[in-house]
């Protein structure tokens, strides 16, 4: 029976043929795409990703875990003969012919700064630090494109509402990428908002779970000092070692 591989074993592989080079005979089909103005011919089948990093460039900045769970990737482009503007994660999804791409270095989104603490868990705290909420227009624009999937438009309307508990639940899965935000007409950062909406509702409506009191009071008393002393003290070579060794959950 074949060995099923992780997602993380999958991806490493499909890098492989753009780290350490591809020759072009062994290639049958190719694309052209536009990289910041200019045409490159790159495999198909490629990630955005992994089709820029064959074209030269050196990700430095906004390449995190490579699957589509960080948000770090967040691109813009346009397709031949279409004037929409796309938006999508650059290590989800595939390049195609006549993609035109451009890298943002980050979604725009300013971030209210607050003391959760000092909060009064109502809705208007959402309003006060991000009044544009009112400005929502139920375009839908945001849940289009979001790429989780997440209904980004629903939360927003429970945000307005005052619901934390559904605001909380469906954004559960928002990776803060921005790209809601950068569609938005009318400048919502809803990714910055469901996040306040969420730890508003963890502090003030949610009980801290029993577990969690038990395993606090384990770390004071020292239960796993000698462990973590190992690793503290460890030289790389050992680290790298134990992280090759170490226990993966199955897909």
């Amino acid at each position: 029976m074949k060995e099923k591989k992780s997602i993380m074993d999958r991806i490493a592989e499909s890098n492989k043929s753009v780290i350490t080079g591809i020759d072009e005979k062994d290639i049958e089909y190719w694309v052209t795409t536009y990289i910041m103005g200019k045409a490159y011919k790159v495999p198909a089948g490629l990630t955005i990703m992994q089709a820029m990093e064959f074209a030269g460039y050196r990700f430095v900045r906004s390449a995190g875990c490579r699957a589509g769970f960080c948000g770090a990737c967040a691109t813009v482009y346009r397709k031949a003969g279409d004037y929409k503007l796309q938006t999508a994660m650059a290590c989800q999804t595939r390049v195609e012919d006549g993609m035109f791409l451009v890298q943002i270095p980050f979604a725009p989104g300013n971030k209210a700064l607050y003391d959760i603490n000092k909060e009064e868990y109502n809705v208007g705290t959402l309003f006060k630090h991000y009044p544009e909420l009112a400005r929502c227009v139920s375009c839908n624009t945001c849940t289009k494109a979001c790429p989780q999937d997440l209904e980004v438009m629903d939360y927003i309307q429970d945000a307005i509402k005052g619901d934390f508990k559904a605001v909380a639940k469906e954004s559960f899965d928002c990776i803060q990428c921005g790209l809601c935000a950068i569609r938005c007409p009318a400048d919502l950062v809803q990714y910055h908002i469901a996040q306040l909406a969420r730890r508003m509702y963890g502090r003030y409506e949610c009980q801290e779970p029993e577990h969690l009191k038990i395993r606090l009071k384990e770390i004071e008393n020292g239960k796993y000092k000698e462990g973590w002393d190992k690793f503290v003290n460890a030289s790389i070579k050992k680290l790298e070692k134990l992280y090759a060794e170490r226990d993966r959950e199955s897909d």
